[in-house]
């Protein structure tokens, strides 16, 4: 009864530890797609991103760096030159590059037009790790021909998102959107030129997180240590933008830097705890275990949640193009998905092998030489389980 008990316990632990980075980067979308909306609420009302973004890692640093040096400070290996600068690059291409671009992108177009974009990002990802040979590609075999597929479809449909618009898609909480969004027509005769900006910066920030996530997974191989990794990212990165700020807004005639007890200091909390602090280190956690390209898998996701929450909270559009288009990606991304879960088994059944590998006995087997005298001799010999017995001579 005990011997059964103790194998539930077991198995359990084993279906928990396999669920777990799914439940995890689940929730952590719909974290994003959250703070999606309210940062495009709160960029609408003239807050600066600049700003946004200091507050933003300065908060995260300040919530994350008691639980590292809590969890951590016994175990964190010596901070070398090269793991810095490892870090100073984390801090260049996410809360630098990454996050200022979104956040240029994200108000010159809207919220949900942003998460639909990002689902490139685990194609884009794909292609940076095949060039720096992180990741492998077989053509002959199905995995990497459905790797293949994936990425031109998910290029496919984005390029459809950024061309075609079509009409306008109504459904439940979006009727009275007129009064509050910008029409199509509106759109296309007056802003195009923005959306155009935005649409590229957003690309860099798709590129960014690219890199990003790469780089993650490079330094946390040289540096193991998820919440101080993410503790000093976020601390170079607020130091960063800090300046990047003070020269950007200089001579401006409002202080940008005042926030009161409003949606804009809740943006920078919420942003800064949950979705910079809390998603950095589980993205690092998710991504020492199964990849970066993994860790992208999920933005669909993130796209239906911004979507929803966008029309009815924002009353942003949805086209016939975008929805077109946000489909064939998610086509492609999980061609994308499939061959990678091919390649992830594939390299776990290669493990169980070679943990099974036959174990190496030696056998004292006693003999007698021609004058008489007893003789030890030791042979080697590679036996199963099964056969547990040393051959005689």
């Amino acid at each position: 009864m005990s011997m059964t008990t103790s194998g539930d316990g077991i198995g359990g632990r084993k279906v928990l530890q396999k669920v777990k980075p799914y439940v995890a980067l689940v929730l952590i979308q719909f974290g994003f797609g959250t703070m999606y909306v309210i940062t495009e609420a709160t960029l609408k009302r003239g807050v600066n991103h600049y700003v946004l973004v200091v507050y933003r890692n300065a908060i995260a640093a300040a919530v994350m760096a008691p639980f590292a040096i809590w969890f951590e400070r016994k175990t964190i290996p010596k901070i070398t030159m090269v793991i810095f600068l490892k870090i100073v690059g984390l801090s260049i291409l996410e809360p630098v590059f990454d996050q200022n671009f979104y956040y240029m992108g994200s108000k010159l177009t809207s919220a949900s037009f942003a998460a639909a974009l990002y689902n490139i990002l685990p194609a884009l990802t794909f292609i940076l790790a095949l060039f720096l040979r992180i990741e492998k590609l077989d053509i002959r075999r199905r995995q990497g021909q459905a790797k293949v597929i994936g990425t031109l479809v998910t290029v496919a449909g984005t390029a459809l998102i950024i061309l075609y618009k079509g009409p306008t898609v109504e459904f439940f909480g979006s009727k009275n959107r007129a009064h509050r969004g910008t029409s199509a027509v509106d759109f296309s005769k007056s802003q195009t030129v923005d959306w155009l900006k935005g649409t590229f910066t957003l690309l860099l920030s798709c590129l960014s997180w690219s890199f990003y996530l790469i780089l993650q997974s490079n330094t946390l191989r040289s540096l193991p240590a998820e919440l101080s990794v993410t503790t000093l990212m976020c601390t170079v990165g607020a130091a960063m933008n800090a300046v990047i700020a003070l020269v950007m807004e200089r001579g401006s005639m409002i202080n940008p830097w005042i926030i009161g007890w409003d949606m804009r200091l809740f943006t920078a909390i919420y942003s800064g705890v949950i979705c910079t602090g809390v998603a950095y280190y589980v993205c690092g956690m998710v991504i020492r275990e199964k990849g970066p390209v993994f860790v992208t898998a999920f933005n669909p996701l993130c796209m239906i949640i911004t979507a929803f929450m966008g029309s009815i909270i924002l009353g942003e559009e949805l086209t016939l193009g975008r929805i077109i288009g946000a489909t064939i990606i998610v086509v492609g991304l999980y061609f994308l998905i499939w061959g990678k879960s091919k390649d992830y088994r594939t390299s776990s059944n290669i493990k169980d092998i070679d943990s099974q590998k036959l174990p190496t006995f030696a056998c004292i087997n006693e003999g007698s030489t021609h004058d008489g005298t007893s003789d030890a001799s030791v042979s080697v010999h590679k036996i199963s389980i099964t056969k547990n017995l040393c051959p005689s001579t």
